[in-house]
């Protein structure tokens, strides 16, 4: 299997190779199990001019406990995209990984990167494998978004793809939001979005509706001033993925908090 011409789908690879390291593929105890991992939060993504945003909270929740701080959710999936997670902490972090190199065999085996629809295809598929654990509360729920080298107009470039716990895939318009804190997220979104802004506006507006996510949801994280412990904000542009420095975050941040010191209600 390791020398022979195989399939482009590292997934499909390990299926037959070592099932047993594949997510879904691990038998459970009977009963339910969501009580037993940590969990992730609140992820937000912006679809901007000339790309897309993505931003996550830090903190990760065992029922009503802070399983830990400064967990990290979103990740570059490959040069041009993003994946967010919430849900199960570990299931979510792993199916990360697998997906990141799920993209990368691709590249090689076939010497070219999928479209942005291929990837959310594949990303689906992955989630669909993991359905029994979900079914026994081990769900995990992505957001995956990324520049669109195919687009026609470089402007609506940024698409954003959310997923369902049976792994159905869908393209949503101008901003998305998963995860507890995500009722508030995207409420705050919708009011204050607008077709056409800038990457830099994009930030800003994405940091803002985690902060009235943590307002209102106790799973939420906001800015932690006084540990230095900002959202992760990544984007994806034509010049490929990158992650906000600490510095640019917190600049964004404790000035989001400041207007919120004189403005409580935004």
């Amino acid at each position: 299997m390791f020398t022979n011409a195989g399939t482009s789908s590292f997934t499909s690879f390990l299926s037959k190779v070592a099932p047993e390291m594949l997510p879904g593929r691990r038998p459970l105890p009977p009963g339910m199990a969501a009580d037993l991992a940590p969990h992730a939060t609140t992820i937000v993504a912006i679809s901007a001019a000339g790309g897309v945003v993505m931003a996550g909270d830090r903190r990760a929740t065992m029922g009503n406990l802070i399983a830990q701080r400064d967990i990290e959710k979103v990740h570059p999936a490959d040069a041009y995209s993003l994946v967010g997670i919430a849900g199960t902490a570990g299931i979510g972090i792993e199916l990360m990984r697998l997906f990141q190199v799920e993209l990368e065999h691709y590249e090689k085996i076939e010497g070219a990167m999928l479209s942005l629809d291929g990837k959310a295809n594949r990303l689906a598929s992955m989630i669909r494998g993991n359905l029994g654990a979900a079914m026994q509360g081990l769900a995990v729920i992505p957001l995956f978004a990324g520049f669109d080298l195919a687009a026609k107009d470089p402007a609506r470039a940024g698409r954003i793809f959310s997923f369902d716990v049976t792994g159905g895939p869908y393209e949503e318009t101008g901003y998305d939001a998963i995860g507890s804190g995500s009722l508030f997220a995207r409420s705050a979104l919708k009011k204050r979005f607008r077709a056409g802004l800038s990457i830099d506006d994009a930030v800003r507006l994405a940091v803002e509706a985690l902060y009235d996510a943590a307002d209102d949801d106790t799973a939420t994280g906001g800015p932690d001033l006084t540990r230095r412990i900002y959202p992760v904000v990544m984007t994806a542009t034509a010049e490929g993925t990158h992650r906000l420095t600490d510095a640019e975050t917190s600049a964004i941040a404790e000035s989001v908090v400041a207007g919120r010191m004189e403005n409580p209600g935004g």
